[in-house]
């Protein structure tokens, strides 16, 4: 509703596992497994072992950079502290919450991208380590993330390989890590749309979590009945008062 108030859309889901066909009150309703990045364990800039799992209930923001490259990254580290520093910004100014949003960058070179190197790098793009990790480790675990959990491979105009990644596409994770927009990371209006689509993903509601009618329902008879009790007792109170008065 909020999206469509404000002329946007909720950001759609890529990449669905399987799609079961079931029947729910006369009607036929399809119910899609999506696909779900899996875990994955690297280090950050701080030399610390980190993982996925860590960010349980958090939006995630990925995308590939590499510290000696002289081409889209260093654009695509400045647009990113953009958001960073914007989110900050208006936690500031608004005293909300928006540490809900991990930024996660992948270095596509971790031989020559050691912890101390993406450290110096971070420092030099203002990243703030408490809600963006660089991230370093075995190549083929980073590759095979970016290629067969992020599936950067199926976008287009990406250049990536099974011996280089090199893309300025930033990936867009809810919070059961289900991919839900690319974006070119180089065009402020693709970052400014990213920004839109992290704020309506946090006000989507969890369809796991029952909503708080629904976890009322068994005490509804008993809610049903303090409140007439009370109405009654008020009623009653007031009718013998206004007599007395009388």
């Amino acid at each position: 509703m909020i999206a469509n108030r404000y002329g946007g859309a909720m950001p759609a889901r890529y990449y669905p596992d399987s799609v079961v066909t079931k029947m729910k009150d006369g009607k036929e309703i399809a119910d899609t497994a999506w696909h779900k990045v899996r875990n994955v364990v690297l280090q950050n800039q701080l030399g610390e072992p980190v993982s996925l799992d860590q960010l349980q209930g958090k939006v995630i923001v990925a995308d590939f950079f590499f510290t000696h490259c002289a081409s889209i990254c260093p654009t695509l580290m400045r647009n990113i502290r953009r958001l960073q520093d914007g989110l900050k910004l208006k936690d500031d100014m608004k005293r909300i919450d928006t540490t809900f949003v991990q930024f996660l960058s992948f270095s596509v070179d971790p031989v020559r991208d050691s912890a101390p190197v993406i450290k110096k790098y971070a420092d030099k793009y203002g990243v703030n380590s408490d809600v963006w990790w660089l991230l370093t480790g075995p190549k083929k675990t980073i590759y095979d993330f970016a290629l067969n959990e992020l599936k950067l491979g199926l976008q287009d105009s990406v250049s990536v390989d099974s011996n280089f990644v090199h893309t300025d596409y930033v990936t867009l994770l809810d919070k059961d890590r289900v991919i839900r927009g690319y974006y070119h990371g180089t065009d402020t209006a693709a970052l400014a749309r990213l920004a839109d689509d992290i704020v309506f993903i946090m006000l989507e509601r969890d369809k796991n979590k029952k909503s708080i009618f629904t976890e009322m329902k068994p005490l509804l008879g008993i809610i049903i009945v303090v409140l007439l009790g009370t109405a009654v007792g008020v009623w009653y109170f007031s009718r013998k008062q206004n007599r007395e008065v009388g």
